[in-house]
């Protein structure tokens, strides 16, 4: 199963990381940590379900396109990071 984390800021919403997901895309991965943990994809996701302007996914350590991130595809022992950026000054 992959395996996704998420960042300290994630972490206070998610009890646990990683989280396992068996999903053959990262939405579907994310779809079955939001059946464990409701509350996080308001974070993750907008109105529209798209991945929210400041969430970037990086799958094998590798950072994908935020428009297609949710489509990208997993392999079994794929690694999931989910990290939200902040801004401010």
């Amino acid at each position: 199963m992959a395996q996704v984390y998420f960042t300290a800021h994630l972490r206070a919403v998610v009890s646990r990381t990683p989280v396992e997901a068996e999903a053959a895309d990262v939405r579907g991965a994310l779809c079955g940590v939001f059946e464990i943990f409701p509350q996080l994809q308001g974070y993750v996701l907008d109105e529209r379900e798209a991945l929210r302007r400041h969430v970037c996914i990086f799958v094998d350590g590798i950072r994908l396109a935020n428009d297609k991130a949710l489509d990208a595809p997993l392999q079994r022992t794929s690694e999931v990071y989910v990290m939200q950026a902040l801004s401010g000054g």
